[in-house]
């Protein structure tokens, strides 16, 4: 046995949830690195062209996998789907790019968490499912929490929290999206897509914006790209490994994260107002993950269940 497989057999030794729990921390600290990345280019380069590097280096990203599987797997009976998808998730993208550059990277990280909260009122809207009071009211709570965070003592209304806020949303329709795509789709597919629409839509933005990055800028835009796919695979293999119940608390750790390099890059000291609301945030979605897993192992007829809490998420739009 070589070592390498030695170590396979280790690590493969552990309990499930514990490895599942570390894949998703690794998860948590890189995509905080790349926020810090973002946040670190983007005080002289527009959210626009930081969106369309990240694009472009994850869609060369796929293409090796693409083809390798061949051109069956580009074939599909939704297009126009696939372009909606695509062109929500680069919406998400540039929203969260904006927010993350002007907004302490701990309430960017927090705001975007509140997808989950705006994935229950669309499940009921468009996908036609029925919650109860409880997940009303998690989504209740979640969404004063959002109101505690902007509101007075808080950082108060302000673009950036506003395009955090509609990012959000945006990444909560593209889950719902993803939802109806998934039935036919294979993830690979709705990956490339993404990886094309969303290129092509952001080259004309970041055309009417584009500043020539320095070596070291674009130094920073190519690992941007390297370590959002990496962080993305990270996520994926922590959900596979352990139950989504044991592991997708510490995808919250993000947070913590998003407060030390804050601080220790860029100064930023959250208020109190801030910490109470980014808990509302989690202590809600926490809720709704977990009754989210409650019906899945007991269904309950009276109830379809809501979407459940999203994987790990990259800022741009998963």
């Amino acid at each position: 046995m070589t070592a390498r497989r030695a170590a396979e057999a280790r690590w493969l030794a552990w309990p499930g949830n514990l490895r599942g729990a570390l894949w998703i921390v690794l998860a948590s600290i890189l995509f905080t690195v790349m926020s810090a990345m973002v946040k670190t280019v983007g005080s002289r380069l527009d959210s626009f062209e930081i969106g369309f590097f990240r694009c472009a280096f994850g869609l060369l990203t796929i293409v090796p996998f693409m083809l390798r599987v061949g051109p069956d797997s580009l074939r599909t009976d939704r297009p126009f789907l696939h372009l909606w998808r695509g062109l929500l998730g680069t919406t998400a993208m540039f929203c969260g790019f904006y927010s993350i550059t002007h907004l302490p990277l701990a309430d960017a990280t927090a705001i975007g968490f509140a997808s989950t909260l705006f994935m229950i009122v669309l499940a009921v809207l468009f996908l036609g499912e029925t919650v109860r009071w409880r997940r009303w009211t998690a989504t209740a709570v979640g969404f004063l929490g959002v109101l505690v965070m902007v509101g007075p003592g808080g950082h108060g209304p302000s673009p950036a929290m506003a395009a955090a806020l509609f990012g959000a949303l945006c990444v909560a329709t593209v889950s719902v999206v993803i939802k109806k795509l998934s039935q036919t789709e294979s993830p690979l597919s709705i990956l490339f897509s993404f990886g094309i629409v969303s290129t092509a839509a952001s080259a004309g933005p970041a055309i009417l914006v584009w500043q020539t990055p320095t070596f070291g800028e674009l130094a920073l835009l190519v690992l941007i790209g390297v370590i959002g796919t990496v962080a993305q695979n990270c996520g994926i293999r922590g959900f596979r490994a352990g139950e989504a119940t044991a592991v997708a608390p510490f995808d919250y750790s993000r947070l913590v994260f998003a407060g030390l390099l804050g601080f220790l890059l860029f100064g930023d000291v959250p208020s109190p107002q801030t910490l109470m609301g980014a808990g509302l945030i989690v202590a809600s979605t926490l809720y709704i993950a977990r009754r989210e897993a409650a019906l899945a192992r007991r269904p309950e007829p009276a109830e379809t269940a809501a979407p459940p809490l999203p994987a790990v998420r990259d800022q741009a739009a998963e």
